[in-house]
């Protein structure tokens, strides 16, 4: 959400990084998806069409809503969203909404100290945006980005944990199955922490499944960096990366980090901020500032960086969350939108082709 979010400092983007990327496979379910607005108006518009379309893979003129603004099974607004292609499913992390009790708790607990806590709502939701399931992660963080793993008749979830109690996020990576209506407290003796990167803050995890590998965000030593492993070498405690990127991921000052994914030869980075009034700095006129960045792991050069400009008339337009969802031999670059309803917040989608 708004507040949960560190912007970055500068302008440029500076990187280096690493070897190269591991090959890509294919697979999945399709979804249907409908054509969304693009911005072709005011600043926003004019700026859009200044810079190259092509981030990464992927064209940012694709934009089409795959899915429709839903409802999460707490009121607070998405953080991140990631797919499960085997089922055709998505699912979604969201700071435990104000007031909840939960089952061996003595008292309904604030949104601050559940924020601070790093107590995360997880729902499952069907390609409709039907709920179907959901559970409840204690202690774990903020849930900037993370990964599903279907494997059989159990879906891992891939999440940052062991959250600092100041800020809400995480310290670690765990590897959990999907329960639905269980509470999980990140100090359960059943959570297995990796520290790929001892003493890193602001840990966050995303999956590349057909490449066979773990993204890690994290803060170290004052420095916003991203590193990729092997999974199979990452469940096995060996935290050699196949590629560090020093990321002073930069941007303009007021633009937040709201996630990232990894997809072929790059990492793939979301920014921006929800619309201001018209007299603020982001305001609906402007377009939004809303940007994909794209790095690529073989060089750790910027490939790209271009603003959203789909769906110019949310009634709230926060940016929430990137992944990358496969669908037979399509692959789609996902960026997810914070949206008011009339009591809650609820998360829309929209995809991206090459």
């Amino acid at each position: 959400m708004a507040d949960g979010k560190r912007p970055f400092s500068r302008r440029t983007l500076l990187f280096a990084g690493g070897a190269a990327a591991a090959g890509l496979a294919t697979g999945g379910l399709a979804w249907a998806q409908r054509p969304g607005p693009d911005d072709e108006s005011g600043d926003g518009g004019r700026e859009a069409a200044a810079t190259p379309p092509q981030v990464g893979d992927f064209d940012l003129r694709t934009g089409a809503e795959l899915l429709a603004p839903a409802p999460l099974f707490n009121t607070t607004g998405p953080q991140s969203f990631a797919f499960d292609d085997t089922n055709g499913q998505v699912y979604t992390l969201q700071v435990v909404q104000d007031g909840i009790r939960l089952d061996d708790e003595q008292e309904a607990v604030a949104y601050d100290d559940r924020k601070s806590s790093g107590d995360m709502c997880l729902t499952r939701l069907d390609s409709s945006g039907n709920t179907l399931g959901h559970m409840y992660l204690r202690g774990f963080g903020h849930g900037i980005s993370f990964g599903v793993e279907p494997t059989g008749q159990r879906t891992y979830m891939w999440l940052e944990g062991r959250a600092d109690l100041e800020k809400g996020y995480g310290r670690t990576v765990v590897r959990v199955p999907f329960k639905d209506g269980a509470v999980l407290n990140s100090s359960d003796d059943s959570v297995r922490h990796f520290e790929p990167v001892p003493g890193a803050t602001a840990v966050c995890p995303a999956l590349d499944l057909a490449g066979e590998r773990v993204l890690v965000s994290h803060e170290e030593e004052g420095e916003h960096r991203f590193s990729v492993y092997g999974m199979a070498d990452f469940l096995a405690g060996r935290f050699t990366p196949t590629q560090t990127i020093k990321a002073g991921v930069q941007v303009k000052e007021e633009e937040w980090f709201q996630g990232c994914a990894l997809s072929g030869d790059f990492v793939y980075v979301l920014t921006g901020n929800p619309y201001t009034g018209k007299n603020g700095r982001n305001p609906r006129k402007s377009g939004g500032n809303t940007y994909v960045s794209a790095i690529d792991v073989r060089t750790g050069r910027a490939q790209g960086r271009h603003k959203v400009t789909v769906a110019p008339d949310l009634p709230y337009r926060e940016p929430e969350g990137i992944a990358v969802r496969r669908a037979g031999a399509q692959v789609g670059l996902c960026v997810g939108f914070s949206v008011k309803a009339k009591d809650r917040r609820e998360l829309t989608v929209y995809r991206f082709t090459g």
